[in-house]
């Protein structure tokens, strides 16, 4: 089990920054408090994190695989990672917070999953040391 780091809060904060946005321009998204869009966010990271190790995994599968059947058999499972993770964190939301959260269907999800990924490439690529010059400042 890895350990909890800081790009890991970053992550969290950041999540619950979209999730905020959305509550407050999605009628759909509902979060009833502070705490529970806390709550959800960290759902979001956890759920997040295996959705992107598993996507991970199967491109690279795709890439290496030297049979049409394996690949074509990757790319199902890619695709059955990405709608089932959206299907896992709505039913995980409803399991956890009950109807204290509504993150509304599963095509609002799919919105919310994709700026999330998008925002925390974003961040990401800002927190992350500039690689260009000659030398870097310790």
């Amino acid at each position: 089990m890895r350990r909890i780091e800081p790009l890991d809060l970053v992550d969290v904060l950041v999540y619950l920054i979209v999730l905020g946005i959305f509550t407050q321009f999605f009628p759909a998204v509902i979060s009833e408090s502070f705490l529970t869009s806390l709550v959800t966010a960290a759902l979001l990271k956890i759920v997040l994190e295996f959705a992107i190790l598993g996507k991970t995994f199967l491109l690279t599968r795709i890439k290496t695989a030297d049979r049409l059947r394996v690949r074509v058999a990757a790319s199902i499972s890619l695709f059955a990672v990405a709608a089932g993770s959206k299907a896992l964190i709505l039913w995980l939301t409803d399991v956890v917070l009950g109807d204290a959260v509504y993150l509304g269907g599963f095509f609002s999800v799919t919105l919310l999953v994709i700026t999330l990924m998008l925002v925390r490439t974003g961040v990401r690529a800002l927190l992350e040391p500039r690689r260009r010059g000659t030398s870097e400042i310790p």
